[in-house]
């Protein structure tokens, strides 16, 4: 039994459950979260509820605007894999506890080939099947199916039984047609999986399809197609490889947004940058509270939620010297007056993409002369690295600008133990104790977005237009940094906005947000006087 089928057993009563026990009666394990649950389950109950339902009016609807652009994806990844299967898993729900799951979020590269956001579709797999070159989809090498499991009708027990899947309990979902209309995708209930995926696989050698499977998604898709290559004789090993092969490809094809992903990332920029609106608002509060970190964390989340999917990531909400932690998303500290707050947060647009954006607030809407001093080194640092940005440069080359000028800043206030060369060099490398991370990721359905890309196209890759990725240098001096000035300890300090290549240079999304320490706080100012 797999793990999802248990966890259905968990939402339909059984019998068993709705009839009672009597005493010394074995229980299943996995029946018994239905003790709590007095649903009825007569025949005349199931009649009834079965009955007198209005029928669903036919609805023609409208193509997506992503569809062309998923579209154009798909094929591209057909380019690269010719004659192989290609099995592409949207992953199942995940148990937040017990019986109960958390919001449901896609994998992103099957948002990414599907163009399905928000909450669609626990347990889809998007299947290339291969054929003759020219005669696939858009003159591709594949047709596509997208299968996932159709909601039940109101005819059926699954409709007001079934706690994860029935309607009267998740409320509707698009069907097979609605989901072809929209996304110009073939459509298939999820029973017609098994044999889609294995049908006439094994060695090429022998004539048989290879299966490229994007792994560790959805688990029981990986036992499916493990199971078919033992019983085809398939070496594991190889496959593993030929599979790692695919979850690079899926990775780099996000390195180039195309323009409607870039609208959506202006989207999510959009309602990022009200959300630190909604923060500064609520800091006079925050600030009388002993967890004012939560208070944070709160207002930026309900404007997550209002304008958008969700959040991006867990939200960096750090006062004091919290702010010294790279990502401190426990948020259960106070929010001192006379202290910074750096806030790191983004928010994920239904669509799924997400800014990443972060700004040092000074809690009174004043920075100290200290925390200016540090805050302006930032900021040159982060203004030289965008000032480098432009297509034909290497991506690591954004670093270097970046951290030079925070070594200079260093060595000017003599915290250097070397020489400002002797630091920056490869072997000495002194200046990075105050800021150990890298200065830029790429930005898009993931906040470190193509995590799986070979080196040499991320790291050492040549920038193109419509690449997005952060700029994010900081300056960290902990309580305990004993080679700190006393004056410096506790104070850290990260500047960050989203940056699109252009043709001959680069915009930041985020630009519309204070970024100097007087516009800060002339901002922070205006929105206490409003």
């Amino acid at each position: 039994m797999t793990s999802s089928e248990k966890h259905e057993e968990f939402d339909v009563v059984s019998p068993a459950s709705a009839a009672g026990f009597t005493p010394g009666q074995a229980q299943d394990l996995g029946d018994r979260v239905n003790n709590r649950s007095q649903r009825p389950t007569s025949e005349a109950f199931k009649d009834f509820m079965a009955s007198s339902w209005a029928p669903a009016e036919p609805v023609q609807h409208e193509r997506d605007e992503v569809a062309t652009h998923a579209a154009a994806r798909r094929s591209a990844v057909s380019a690269q894999f010719p004659n192989e299967r290609l099995v592409i898993p949207a992953g199942p729900h995940k148990v937040r506890s017990n019986d109960t799951d958390y919001r449901f979020r896609p994998h992103s590269a099957f948002a990414h080939l599907s163009g399905l956001g928000v909450d669609h579709e626990p347990g889809a797999v998007l299947v290339f099947e291969p054929v003759d070159e020219g005669t696939g989809d858009h003159g591709s090498r594949h047709e596509v199916t997208l299968y996932f499991k159709p909601m039940a009708g109101r005819d059926t027990q699954e409709f007001y039984a079934d706690a994860r899947h029935g309607e009267f309990w998740i409320g509707p979902r698009p069907g097979l047609e609605e989901f072809s209309q929209r996304l110009g995708l073939r459509t298939a209930d999820s029973g017609a999986l098994e044999v889609a995926v294995t049908k006439d696989a094994g060695p090429v050698e022998f004539g048989g399809t290879r299966i490229r499977l994007l792994r560790e998604v959805d688990l029981d898709v990986d036992a499916l197609v493990d199971t078919s290559r033992i019983n085809t004789t398939v070496d594991l090993e190889t496959s593993d490889a030929y599979d790692g092969e695919l979850a690079e490809a899926l990775s780099e094809l996000r390195l180039v947004k195309d323009a409607w992903e870039i609208a959506q990332m202006r989207v999510s920029v959009e309602a990022t940058i009200a959300g630190f609106h909604d923060v500064v608002a609520t800091l006079p509060r925050a600030a009388d509270h002993a967890r004012g970190e939560r208070i944070v964390e709160g207002a930026f989340f309900a404007r997550a939620r209002l304008e958008g999917n969700d959040l991006g990531y867990d939200t960096i909400a750090a006062a004091g010297n919290n702010a010294t932690v790279l990502h401190w998303i426990r948020n259960h500290g106070a929010v001192r007056r006379g202290d910074l707050l750096l806030l790191d947060a983004g928010v994920e647009a239904d669509s799924l993409y997400t800014a990443d954006i972060t700004r040092t607030l000074p809690v009174t809407g004043k920075f100290s002369p200290t925390q200016r001093k540090i805050y302006d080194a930032v900021l040159a640092a982060a203004d030289a690295a965008f000032a480098v940005v432009r297509p034909g440069i290497r991506f690591r080359d954004i670093h270097t600008a970046a951290v030079r000028v925070l070594a200079e800043h260093l060595d000017d206030w003599g915290l250097l133990p070397v020489s400002l060369e002797e630091a920056l060099d490869e072997s000495g490398q002194h200046h990075r104790r105050w800021m150990p991370h890298g200065t830029s990721h790429h930005l898009g359905l993931d906040v470190h977005d193509c995590a799986q890309a070979k080196r040499e196209l991320y790291l050492d890759g040549v920038l193109e237009p419509g690449m997005v990725f952060t700029i994010e240098p900081g300056l960290y001096f902990k309580n305990e940094d004993l080679a700190a000035p006393a004056e410096f300890r506790g104070i850290g300090i990260r500047i960050e906005d989203d940056v699109l290549v252009t043709e001959d240079g680069a915009e930041s999304l985020s630009a519309s947000l204070p970024r100097t320490a007087q516009e800060i706080e002339s901002w922070m100012q205006g929105i206490w006087n409003s």
